[in-house]
């Protein structure tokens, strides 16, 4: 697999976003290497080697600094039923921060805004730590402190299965939105200075989030439900509402959650072949395997949700996140160092280099300061932080035999990407 760099135009408009992306921190919200490198090597960095190109998939040290990556939000996630889920969290945890030990030459650890200039500045890659889901902390907000003195800054409230503090997008409510102890968390992590984020959230939670958090809120990599009606896109209602919080909305290259005609055909498929699969799991099947070719997705309908969200939620509250994750990607947007040709087809369409520069990363820097003034506004407030408050929430059961091996079997086809 050529790099995108090597296979792009060449043109004015790719010399200017190279020259854009010089000066302005490219800042992605999203991406799931962690979970590619467990499931690739269990977690052996060196057996894997980072600093190989890795065709099988999409991100890598070479593809990251062929984007030219400021910072790039490093997932810890996990499945909302996997077993032990607090330790799978921490050991999630603990892979990014032996990558960022690892590779110190490359990778350099941003835990407050100001280490984002400096990682501009000293030519590395800034790694952001996020965990997907909380179902990790089992009902406790101590895990969540806890992730916090590890390096977590941004947390993603759910996944695809609702948990009893908060409902996901793609399965059955079990919180009303946001149950007590989902006020709780949205409020400690508040404190703590951790940005919170609404993807996967269902938009009864994620408007009673807005409407509880004192600091603005992200969607990390969620695109238009306008313009394709995925579940895990955004309503307009939504977004509106992110803006007025002073968040941001991150549009993701998930295929599916862009190309409207994929989703139809991918939900026919799904309800065909697994009419009574979990929702949460019917959710995970993104890229159904050997059914034949699918339409694909484009760098072209990805920019057509950038502008949309543009229009709708106003330059200043947008930003991408791609969520590349090891599986099938939108023609033209296949691999990490796609963002100088992403960014050259925005110039080719009219917009400046202002408003480009704030999507690349000063809208995200923004948030991430202003998430930090709140928590030390909260701090001198001597408001002290809330006990632990262990619930003992009822977890969901296991995903059925039948849909367990589905899930399976999509996650083997992602970790082998179907040809273009």
């Amino acid at each position: 697999m050529a790099l995108a760099r090597e296979i792009g135009r060449k043109d004015g408009a790719h010399k200017r976003a190279v020259e854009l992306l010089k000066t302005a921190p490219l800042i992605d919200g999203h991406n799931d290497l962690p979970w590619v490198l467990r499931k690739a090597s269990g977690g052996d960095l060196v057996a894997y080697d980072l600093t190989k190109v890795h065709p099988e998939t999409d991100t890598d040290i070479p593809r990251l600094k062929a984007g030219m990556v400021t910072v790039q939000v490093m997932a810890a996630f996990l499945p909302s039923e996997i077993a032990n889920p607090a330790t799978v969290t921490l050991e999630q945890i603990d892979l990014i921060r032996r990558m960022e030990a690892l590779h110190a030459d490359v990778f350099m650890p941003v835990r407050r805004a100001t280490d984002i200039a400096a990682a501009k500045r000293k030519g590395k890659i800034g790694t952001l730590i996020s965990v997907e889901g909380t179902v990790g902390c089992e009902g406790s907000l101590a895990p969540i402190r806890m992730w916090h003195q590890l390096g977590v800054r941004l947390i993603t409230l759910c996944h695809n299965g609702s948990l009893p503090w908060v409902d996901s997008s793609t399965d059955r409510p079990i919180a009303n939105g946001l149950s007590n102890f989902g006020h709780e968390l949205v409020a400690e992590l508040n404190r703590l200075g951790i940005i919170v984020d609404l993807s996967h959230a269902s938009p009864q939670a994620a408007h009673a989030v807005i409407k509880a958090s004192r600091a603005p809120v992200v969607l990390s990599h969620s695109n238009a439900h306008a313009l394709c009606p995925h579940p895990r896109n955004a309503p307009d209602s939504l977004i509106r509402a992110v803006a007025e919080s002073e968040g941001i909305i991150m549009a993701t290259f998930v295929p599916s959650f862009i190309n409207p005609e994929l989703w139809k055909r991918i939900e026919k498929i799904k309800r065909a072949h697994w009419p009574n699969a979990d929702p949460a799991v019917i959710a995970a099947l993104d890229d159904p395997p050997d059914f034949g070719p699918l339409p694909p997705a484009t760098l072209a309908q990805f920019c057509e949700h950038v502008e949309y969200l543009l229009k709708l939620a106003g330059p200043d509250h947008v930003g991408i996140g791609g969520d590349f994750y090891g599986g099938p990607q939108p023609v033209g947007l296949e691999d990490a160092s796609v963002y100088p040709a992403l960014f050259a087809e925005l110039i080719r369409r009219g917009h400046g280099e202002q408003v480009l520069s704030r999507l690349a990363g000063a809208n995200f820097l923004r948030v991430m300061r202003r998430v930090e003034r709140v928590g030390r506004t909260i701090e001198k407030e001597h408001q002290p932080a809330p006990k632990a408050r262990v619930r003992r929430h009822a977890r969901r059961p296991a995903a059925s035999s039948r849909s367990a091996a589905v899930l399976g079997t999509v996650r083997m086809a992602a970790a082998k990407p179907k040809s273009r």
